[in-house]
């Protein structure tokens, strides 16, 4: 039980949103909006308007093998066909999708010019898979504390290869990471909660889908907008292509930056076995097992704050009829699919063992992936844990019942199949 002054702290840590129906604006808020309302006309979603930005801000013209450009048409159509998506968010998605096309631009330009990058091994990575808002990128960043791995920082992901104008100088040894602190701070001033639920500050570690979305696939798309066009297409094609795409960058970086014992993570991954094992044959795979229920909640909420900037109008009914069926059918694949993974080079972390005593976890992990834990990686990994508790910024209250009119019995009746195959505990009553 912690002190009287503790218990006012963390009663102070609580933030309860309670405008999620009804936003009030802030001044921020309505200035940014009207922004990107102002600016609509000039978002227009067609491959060959998004490709030429892309070539114009980098000057190179060679995209690569050409099947992505399908799949950027796709994007384009279901972004399109989104009816309530707000003018922010159709800014931020076309800006976006420039981002990428030039990433990619970028890409293909170094390997033309150092072949040899993709002959560099990505040796025996550490992979993360596990629910949405569950845990995963703790566990992420936990990893990336010990000193010895390589992992990906927000500032890398959005800029994997340096532009002309971001070459470090005497004023600025990471202009990357300058732009990317610029951005963070913008997200906090404008959704001050989300930074919570979600951080992007610069130095937080990243998951690889910023490295899949220069190849326009991934599921990432359908976290920003409502795009059941694609969803369909990329859950019905192989994904292994996008998957060689993420290698392709890793070895970029690793070229670039170095080493290459690189430890990484996405969602996705878990409806993605397959194409990840076919990818990287000798990785340590990390399965994270939690009552969906909880990651569930937290995305409805999170979703529905969100919505006051990037929908027209706010609809509890959107989130509550894609996400939980979402959420099943990556569960069912991951179900299907997890006995293709070698049982030496996998483990299952369940969450409810994972908060009462960690330590056992992270030396199974590290001793399927052949790396000592040490003394002094422990205390890394001891530190980064007292640093980046669950409380650290803020506790989210979630409430079912008040805020999506739904138990969390109903929410978790459809995936007896998850609690059948794991044995995941009971989180959300």
């Amino acid at each position: 039980m912690g002190s009287p002054a503790q218990d006012v702290a963390a009663r102070r840590n609580i933030i309860d949103i309670t405008d999620l129906h009804h936003p009030v604006l802030t001044e921020v808020q309505k200035q940014v909006m009207a922004g990107a309302e102002a600016a609509a006309d000039q978002i227009v979603f067609q491959p060959a308007v998004i490709l030429g930005a892309a070539q114009a801000q980098t000057g190179l013209t060679d995209f690569g093998a050409a099947d992505f450009r399908e799949r950027l048409a796709v994007w384009c159509q279901a972004i399109d066909e989104d009816a309530n998506a707000s003018a922010v968010t159709r800014a931020n998605l076309f800006q976006m999708m420039i981002r990428y096309a030039a990433t990619r631009l970028r890409i293909e330009d170094i390997v033309k010019r150092h072949p040899e990058i993709v002959d560099i091994p990505i040796e025996r990575p550490i992979i993360v898979a596990g629910l949405p808002r569950s845990g995963t990128t703790h566990l992420l960043g936990l990893l990336s504390a010990d000193r010895r791995f390589r992992s990906l920082p927000w500032w890398e992901a959005i800029a994997p290869v340096p532009a002309p104008d971001e070459v470090p100088t005497s004023d600025d040894a990471n202009p990357r990471w300058t732009k990317a602190e610029q951005g963070w701070r913008m997200m906090e001033s404008i959704l001050p909660h989300m930074a919570i639920m979600h951080e992007f500050s610069p130095d937080h570690i990243s998951e690889d889908i910023e490295l899949q979305a220069p190849d326009f696939s991934s599921y990432l798309i359908e976290w920003l907008a409502m795009v059941p066009r694609w969803r369909d297409y990329y859950l019905s094609h192989d994904q292994s292509g996008t998957y060689a795409y993420l290698k392709k960058a890793l070895q970029v970086l690793t070229f670039l930056n170095g080493p290459n014992r690189w430890v990484i993570k996405c969602p996705q991954h878990m409806e993605q076995l397959p194409a990840l094992y076919k990818i990287f044959p000798d990785a340590t795979f990390v399965i994270t097992h939690r009552d969906p229920v909880g990651s569930i909640r937290s995305q409805l909420t999170m979703y529905t704050y969100a919505a006051r900037m990037f929908r027209k109008s706010v609809d509890i009914q959107e989130p509550l009829g894609y996400w939980p069926d979402r959420y099943e059918r990556l569960l069912r694949a991951c179900v299907r699919d997890r006995d293709i993974l070698p049982p030496d080079q996998t483990i299952d972390v369940y969450f409810h063992d994972w908060i009462k005593n960690p330590d056992p976890i992270l030396k199974e992990i590290y001793r399927i992936a052949d790396i000592p834990l040490t003394d002094e990686a422990l205390a890394d990994l001891h530190v980064y844990l007292a640093e980046h508790g669950e409380q650290t910024k803020g506790k989210i209250v979630y409430d079912l019942e008040r805020d999506f009119h739904v138990t969390a019995e109903e929410l978790r009746r459809p995936f007896g199949f998850y609690f059948d195959r794991f044995p995941v505990a009971v989180e959300v009553k």
